[in-house]
């Protein structure tokens, strides 16, 4: 703390006014202290606009006049502002992970004020990004007023990651774990097989991307026999770690940064947490390179995982809503599904479980009324569930039905087939 000025929340968050937009940085990196801090203003100021992508932690968004104060405009809803996104206190704004930078920089969302979570100055009193370098990269080089939570346990990365402490109004100390999310305990028995059919796509010398959740992780679980694996990702968890460790990934084969594993942000465990900090083998970069499908197209066999809630029979890929309640957002699936595509042997999949915990077909005739597509019919390539893999890239829409029914749930797949008999004939 030696030399530099720090102040505390209560301060700190005085310099957000009324009418102003502020960006909150998101995930393992959200600034719960500075946040609630601000949100505790309620009723002192006005039509204060948060945007943000994803936040992680407790937050106290339901105290007392909060919402009369604060408007929350999401660029993807996570679990702990979903209620609050889909009020009419909150909003959604579906776009490309990729093109949220293009937002800050020209002039659809420019940012009076960006509160951020970093590591603490090193020697030369630059700072780190830590967890999440993603959209805060632009947002602190676009907002008027950057206000910064410095945390000790912020772990220091590389890559786009640095930033000097010049660049920050307001410093503020706070010594706290980051939130812990453990994917690879969700992971069942039916995760696994999925796993396992999408660990069987992958090639030795493949360039991976893991979307967020249990089956990204299932998948890295299935991978030790495999060889010259590289990482170009937007996220990764945990699952990663000891494919690194024991060389499974080393990033050889792989055009773009070769040697480094790519990323935009990590989430997971305080062991995720340790792996990146400091190392010189991660590149953290901001999402408009990381997701760049001309970029991610450079690398060679390219294997997209994502999920969805559900695929209609025609390979619609709805992975943002449930009907009209918005669930989560577009994200890099499309990004990346795209890259993929244009990759020289790359494989675009979505992987999903048959059924939803409740036993309803994710697998249906038709999206719910007011679903959102996330990925058209078109990039949909590779489907897989625990009953098997289809590739629908080049099938016409009576085959797509058949080949999703064939890996629908056994007590599904009469009611589908009666479907595709009502529509195809």
């Amino acid at each position: 703390m030696k030399d530099f000025k720090y102040i505390s929340a209560e301060e700190a968050v005085n310099t957000v006014n009324s009418g102003e937009r502020v960006f909150i940085h998101g995930s393992a990196a959200t600034p719960l202290y500075l946040l609630n801090a601000l949100l505790r203003r309620a009723g002192e100021i006005q039509n204060v606009e948060l945007v943000s992508i994803s936040m992680f932690g407790d937050l106290d968004w339901k105290q007392p006049g909060v919402t009369n104060s604060f408007k929350l405009n999401s660029l993807f809803v996570s679990a702990n502002i979903r209620e609050w996104a889909n009020s009419s206190y909150g909003g959604y704004v579906p776009i490309f992970l990729s093109e949220i930078p293009l937002l800050f920089t020209n002039g659809y969302f420019p940012l009076d004020v960006a509160i951020v979570q970093v590591s603490p100055p090193d020697n030369h009193g630059y700072c780190s990004l830590g967890t999440s370098v993603d959209a805060a990269w632009t947002a602190v080089r676009t907002a008027k007023k950057v206000i910064a939570q410095v945390n000790p346990k912020m772990p220091r990365t590389l890559g786009d990651s640095p930033i000097h402490a010049s660049k920050f109004s307001a410093m503020v100390w706070h010594d706290a774990e980051l939130p812990s999310v453990d994917y690879g305990s969700k992971i069942n028995d039916v995760i696994t097989k999925i796993g396992e059919n999408v660990a069987g796509l992958i090639e030795d010398g493949s360039t991976l991307q893991a979307g967020i959740g249990a089956i990204p992780d299932a998948v890295l679980n299935c991978l030790g026999n495999h060889r010259d694996l590289g990482i170009h990702t937007e996220m990764f968890s945990d699952g990663v770690v000891p494919l690194v460790e024991t060389g499974v990934i080393n990033n050889e084969k792989k055009k773009i940064l070769r040697g480094k594993t790519v990323t935009s942000f990590v989430a997971g465990t305080r062991k995720v947490y340790d792996f990146v900090h400091d190392n010189p083998s991660l590149s953290f970069m901001n999402v408009s390179f990381a997701n760049d499908a001309t970029v991610i197209r450079q690398n060679p066999k390219v294997v997209a995982i994502n999920s969805a809630l559900e695929v209609d029979l025609t390979g619609q890929i709805c992975a943002d809503s449930i009907g009209t309640y918005q669930y989560s957002g577009i994200g890099g699936q499309m990004d990346f599904m795209r890259g993929a595509a244009l990759s020289e042997g790359g494989k675009p999949i979505i992987a999903l479980p048959s059924v939803t915990n409740k036993g309803v077909s994710r697998i249906t005739p038709l999206l719910k009324q007011g679903a959102g597509v996330v990925t058209t019919r078109g990039p949909a390539h590779y489907i897989v569930t625990e009953y098997g893999i289809v590739n629908l890239y080049g099938k016409n829409l009576e085959q797509r039905s058949k080949m999703l029914i064939s890996i629908a749930h056994p007590e599904h797949r009469e009611e589908l087939e009666k479907a595709h008999f009502d529509r195809f004939g």
